[in-house]
């Protein structure tokens, strides 16, 4: 066994990636499963025969769009696209079950087309960017691999003895693949702009000399007076 840093030359990313062949198979043990590491795999993923995922139960939040460290790859403008490629690989490709309960840590193991395992890495990881070593995660992250066939063998039955005390649920899969469609669905401009505009707090507002009556029904004399005051606010936000 040996500790994975995950950071510089040691990230959970370039361990697996090596192992990511045609034929070969992956189980995996997440609680979170990220667009932007799908991204970051899709061409090493999509050369494995088949998939076992077992994730956190259904009401469970699977940060399929990151977190701080991923605005940068939120930027690019590709979470839909991702989206869209991540669903159908699930459905090509992927078996998933649902915990019972929170998933407090991560496993991989990968295997060959005869179902042996090749590697197995445990621990403190999650199939997100930083649970990869893909963007700075948390440095007292404990996370091992195994060196040793005997030992991906060993670690191996970890997985499968949590995966065989899983009922077969067959909603589990389309219920991640339909919220996946989801985000990939296109969306009217006019409802992300007000999306983006709804939040924005009221005494803030304020502060800006835009009042209550800007609101429809308002006094039009108050409405023409506020207007140029919210329009240069938003404009200085970009909006």
């Amino acid at each position: 066994m040996k500790l994975v840093r995950n950071t510089g030359t040691e990230r959970v990313v370039d361990l697996i990636r090596p192992w990511f062949n045609s034929g070969n198979q992956l189980d995996l043990v997440t609680p979170a499963l990220s667009l932007f590491a799908f991204g970051e795999m899709l061409a090493d993923i999509t050369k494995l025969s088949k998939a076992r995922l077992l994730l956190p139960p259904e009401d469970t939040e699977l940060a399929f769009i990151g977190s701080a460290p991923d605005r940068t790859a939120r930027t690019r403008l590709q979470t839909r696209w991702l989206a869209k490629c991540l669903a159908q690989w699930l459905l090509d490709k992927a078996d998933v079950r649902r915990a019972r309960g929170a998933v407090p840590q991560g496993a991989i193991v990968l295997r060959n087309g005869d179902a042996h395992p090749l590697k197995v890495i445990l621990g403190s990881l999650a199939f997100s960017t930083d649970g990869l070593g893909i963007t700075p995660g948390n440095p007292l992250s404990l996370i091992q691999t195994s060196e040793a066939p005997d030992e991906a063998a060993l670690l191996s039955q970890w997985f499968d003895a949590q995966w065989n005390s899983l009922p077969v649920d067959p909603d589990a899969k389309p219920s991640v693949t339909e919220t996946l469609r989801e985000l990939a669905a296109h969306r009217a401009p006019f409802l992300v702009y007000t999306l983006i505009l709804h939040p924005l707090p009221e005494d803030r507002l304020r502060e800006e000399g835009v009042g209550e009556g800007h609101t429809v029904g308002g006094p039009v004399g108050a409405r023409q007076e506020s207007e140029p005051k919210l329009i240069k606010y938003f404009n200085r936000l970009g909006l």
